[in-house]
């Protein structure tokens, strides 16, 4: 069970530990982080859970696929940290990670 960092806007930081297998979105909503709404239940189909990726953890997920590359063109801000945490999903290999919220999602 990974601890997740999500840092808001204000730079205000929580961390919590995200059960293996459940996405970044599922854990922001469970836990109540502020600025991931999740209005699509995680189907890749809104882009309201978009997040910033910290720089040093970019290359260690898995790649973007075509759906949500698509999906975070209706993103507010995108930017090459840009993912969608629906997509992402929790495992040990996720120790540590940062991300961050968009102010635009607040």
């Amino acid at each position: 069970m990974p601890h997740v960092t999500f840092i808001a806007h204000d730079n205000s930081a929580r961390t919590v530990d995200v059960p293996d297998g459940l996405s970044l979105m599922d854990a922001a909503l469970k836990f109540r982080i502020p600025g991931i709404d999740g209005d699509c239940g995680g189907a890749c189909a809104c882009a309201t859970c978009h997040i910033y990726v910290d720089p040093e953890w970019v290359g260690r997920l898995a790649p973007v696929q075509s759906l949500e590359a698509e999906m975070l063109k209706f993103a507010q801000e995108p930017n090459e940290q840009s993912r969608l945490a629906c997509q992402i999903k929790a495992g040990p290999e996720l120790e540590g990670l940062v991300v961050r919220t968009p102010k635009s999602q607040y």
